[in-house]
């Protein structure tokens, strides 16, 4: 079984709507399960069990939100060393041109020794049916990759 984590903040609705495309998207491959829980809520376990991870954030002042960046920090004692190498895919939903947020979690993962596995989708403005269907094709791409292996 391949078990995909979604971890998302979301104040506005934005990055949710793409949170669930994403989640969607990984639920369409066979044999996936799909964890999806806002930051606050998502815990070392969650991490240490998927075999993916989704990471989603609205971009506030040109970095990631503070809730996901508090993700980082209260699993990252516990998962150094256990995580190598674990396929990641991060979705921002931007106000700007959502590179500050992504530089952010870029560094992060580099720390816990992630592996990005597919381009990153940045939402700049409204949140179109576009958009959700390269949120799903994210999440497709990363549980099919999972469950074949191949990452």
């Amino acid at each position: 079984m391949t078990r995909i984590l979604v971890v998302y903040h979301s104040q506005t609705g934005q990055t949710e709507k793409m949170a669930k495309a994403v989640a969607d998207g990984a639920k369409a491959i066979e044999h996936t399960e799909v964890i999806l829980k806002k930051a606050g809520e998502a815990t070392l376990d969650d991490l240490l069990a998927c075999s993916g991870l989704a990471i989603g954030t609205p971009e506030n002042f040109g970095y990631m939100s503070g809730m996901i960046k508090d993700f980082f920090d209260r699993t990252y004692n516990g998962a150094q060393d256990k995580v190598f190498r674990k396929p990641y895919v991060v979705f921002i939903s931007a106000g700007n041109d959502g590179s500050g947020a992504l530089r952010a979690i870029e560094r992060i993962a580099l720390g816990y020794k992630f592996k990005s596995v597919f381009t990153p989708v940045i939402a700049k403005g409204d949140i179109t049916e576009e958009l959700l269907e390269q949120c799903r094709e994210l999440g497709g791409t990363l549980a099919g990759g999972c469950a074949m292996g191949i990452y």
